[in-house]
């Protein structure tokens, strides 16, 4: 057996990772180890059955999880997918590695559609040569087909990065009511006619997050729906009815709760409830929150929580350039000036004396983890299942993705009592040692 400081190769043939702490999706187990081939998970075995040519690992008494899958983040690391070049997904993807995210959804901030369609090019581009078979022979398909299908047929980047499944458009159809830090030059509605541009790269965009209520709204969720692209709510001063309308026609989702969301508001004496009381009292929406601590106090953590259930409800970073960066350190975000302050991305406008909205986190996924067992008393094993399996079910890939059972993707992640990461692993590969 190797000793903790020796496991700097990749494990070959049968393998298993012994005297480790594992999350499973409805339990956390001792005393047993988890096996795997190749790049897939074989099971969870007694330690007595393991054979003499099973390579051991020994984790040190350490959490061993699935790897974390993130549907929304923006950057890090002074990057962000709106720059659709290979040093910025490359550090983009090392960052998110070297905090447990095996998987993840390039989010693209609001921009001029030749611009959007540019990331949307290059990220399909980089998946294509990264994987075996691209993304782009799920085009037209729906969640569940893609869903499916193994990790090598999904394409997406391994190397020493988190793997790209796709993309998230994060706009451009948004209200200016609620734009956050969306760029305000480039909102628009999708009645004119732009969305065909960006449907074109169906076969590597997931997710597209716009406002229910704008004009031409219900036919782009419709058209979304069709092309097995995950219809999203989000930056919206909708109320109930137009998000309802919208639900009968594909929507799905609804992006970082009380986050540029519409919420109850009187008209006379009527109560008309908006986005946010929508997301959480239809079972038939998912949802995600942005577990830092500073988007959301505990209280809501937990209301969402309670109202949605693990199962329902998903943890993003929504991170964004300034992910790893000191305190004070200056960023945009699509067109929008930023800056790193109190551990969140604020807004440089500074109404009121201070910023008039965040923009973005500053926290990848391992440590809101924490945040949701810690401050808002989540248990653990379903604030990782809220990191994991259920992101992945949203976008259709939980067949393959989101948890350590026999058959899917050997991503793991390996981690210390403080949620620091000690090992990385994705499709049976060693992509981050500490």
């Amino acid at each position: 057996m190797l000793a903790s400081g020796e496991q700097t190769g990749h494990p070959c043939g049968r393998w298993a990772l012994v005297n480790g702490r594992l999350i499973l999706p409805r339990e956390v187990v001792v005393g047993k180890a988890l096996v795997g081939e190749g790049d897939k998970i074989v099971g969870v075995a007694d330690l007595d059955a393991l054979g003499d040519e099973i390579e051991r690992i020994d984790v040190g008494g350490r959490t061993v999880a699935p790897g974390l899958v993130d549907i929304h983040t923006h950057g890090a690391l002074g990057h962000t997918f709106n720059e659709p070049t290979a040093e910025a997904f490359e550090a983009i993807t090392a960052a998110n590695a070297a905090h447990g995210v095996t998987a993840l959804l390039a989010t693209v901030a609001t921009a001029p559609i030749p611009t959007m369609v540019q990331c949307l090019e290059f990220a399909r581009a980089w998946i294509e040569q990264r994987g075996s078979g691209g993304a782009g022979e799920q085009g037209g398909r729906g969640a569940e087909e893609r869903g499916s299908r193994g990790a090598g047929e999904q394409g997406g980047g391994g190397g020493g990065g988190a793997q790209v499944l796709g993309v998230h458009l994060e706009g451009p159809y948004f209200n200016p009511a609620q734009k956050g830090a969306q760029d305000p030059d480039h909102l628009r509605t999708p009645d004119d006619g732009s969305p065909a541009a960006l449907l074109e790269h169906a076969g590597v965009l997931r997710v597209m997050t716009f406002a229910p209520e704008l004009p031409g709204a219900l036919e782009l969720t419709a058209a979304c729906a069709a092309r097995g692209v995950v219809p999203a709510a989000g930056h919206s001063a909708a109320q109930d009815t137009h998000v309802l309308a919208a639900m009968r026609l594909g929507l799905r989702h609804a992006v970082h709760l009380w986050s540029g969301q519409s919420s109850t508001v009187r008209e006379g004496p009527w109560r008309k409830p908006g986005l946010l009381e929508a997301a959480l009292a239809y079972d038939e929406l998912t949802a995600e929150i942005i577990a830092d601590h500073r988007h959301l106090p505990p209280t809501l953590m937990r209301l969402a929580y309670k109202c949605k259930g693990a199962g329902r409800l998903c943890i993003v970073s929504d991170a964004t350039a300034g992910a790893g960066m000191p305190e004070g350190t200056r960023f945009r975000l699509g067109g929008v000036e930023c800056q790193v302050q109190d551990g969140v991305g604020m807004l440089l406008d500074r109404m009121y004396s201070s910023a008039s909205a965040f923009a973005g986190s500053t926290t990848l996924l391992n440590r809101m983890c924490a945040i949701l067992v810690e401050a808002a008393g989540v248990p653990l094993v379903e604030a990782v299942r809220m990191a994991t399996l259920t992101p992945a079910r949203i976008v259709g890939l939980d067949r393959s993705k989101g948890s350590l059972e026999p058959g899917k993707d050997a991503d793991v992640a390996i981690f210390e009592d403080d949620w620091s990461v000690w090992r990385t692993m994705i499709a049976g590969r060693w992509v981050f040692v500490a």
